[in-house]
């Protein structure tokens, strides 16, 4: 469809030709090309082996809220260039592109998009974690409480 078919259709078109989606129509979209993870099957997953758990919620939370034992700490910002199995700046445990990698957020929003992110770059089998740190540690599941000081 081209930009004038859009427009005559309604569809808002961008400014670069794209059409234009609000965040909630992104988030279903990316969504529906994942097999998210609840955080049962997460645990289970990283315990065998089979999954790296990577925790992408900025500093303040993590002081916060506390620590999943064995997740990589990656900032979103750092995320592709940590994972990416070719990458020069890679973290040692981005050991191939077959690897399950589970994205956690706090809430499970922005580690869908991340997930997609890594899906972009040959990680396949990349998704995120439902509900995110918060229904991880409502699971009961392990979490590394932060000290707090005196």
């Amino acid at each position: 469809m081209s930009d004038s078919d859009n427009a005559r259709a309604g569809i808002d078109v961008g400014v670069e030709g794209g059409i234009e989606v609000g965040i909630d129509e992104l988030l279903e979209q990316v969504r529906s090309g994942l097999d998210r993870i609840e955080p049962r099957a997460a645990y289970e997953a990283y315990e065998s082996g089979e999954a790296l758990l990577v925790d992408t919620r900025y500093a303040a939370l993590r002081e916060r809220d506390g620590l999943i034992p064995g997740a990589l700490v990656v900032e979103r910002n750092e995320l592709e260039w940590r994972l990416d199995p070719r990458g020069s700046h890679r973290a040692p445990e981005a050991t191939g592109h077959d690897l399950l990698v589970v994205v956690l957020c706090n809430e499970g929003y922005a580690s869908s998009l991340a997930a997609e992110s890594l899906r972009r770059l040959g990680l396949h089998r990349a998704t995120d974690l439902i509900g995110g740190f918060q229904a991880w540690k409502a699971a009961g599941l392990p979490v590394l409480l932060p000290t707090t000081p005196g």
